[in-house]
């Protein structure tokens, strides 16, 4: 019940103001920006690669829910990874591989774009293991500084 007063809470916020600023949640790490989502998207992938990520893949959602009957503005998920270190951690850890790779969900709402993501410090408290943890930390600021990243770009 908490985890969901939680996220509405968070949501209601992003949904009412606080443009341009990035909120953390304890599960989440949303953005609202004035920026267009063409801009926003570019700044988005290039936000990834400065902080040494690899784009793996982006899934256009918009389309699959036009097919579905559902009309979206442009609605993506762009995942990404460093170099190697999503395949070591499911050879070594497999128990995680469904939280992999990381991902931000990026969405055009009406002249504004939102991008959404999990707070990868949230993994620490399903995985004890010491070695998880400090790349869960880590994650959670490299994360960070990719949504601040965007938000201060031009």
């Amino acid at each position: 019940m908490k985890r969901l007063r939680n996220f509405l809470m968070s949501f209601v916020l992003l949904v009412i103001g606080f443009p341009a600023q990035a909120i953390i949640t304890g599960e989440l790490i949303m953005l609202r920006s004035a920026k267009q989502y063409d801009v926003a998207m570019e700044n988005l992938q290039s936000a990834i690669k400065k902080q040494g990520y690899t784009i793996t893949g982006i899934r256009q959602v918009d389309e699959g829910l036009a097919k579905s009957g559902y009309k979206s503005d442009k609605y993506r998920i762009v995942f990404f990874e460093k170099a190697g270190e999503v395949a070591n951690l499911k050879k070594n850890y497999p128990e995680i591989s469904p939280y992999l790779p990381l991902k931000i969900v990026i969405f055009a709402e009406a002249n504004e774009t939102l991008l959404v993501t999990s707070d990868p410090a949230v993994y620490i408290d399903l995985f004890p293991d010491p070695r998880l943890q400090e790349l869960f930390r880590r994650w959670h600021q490299e994360v960070t500084g990719i949504m601040q990243n965007v938000r201060d770009s031009k």
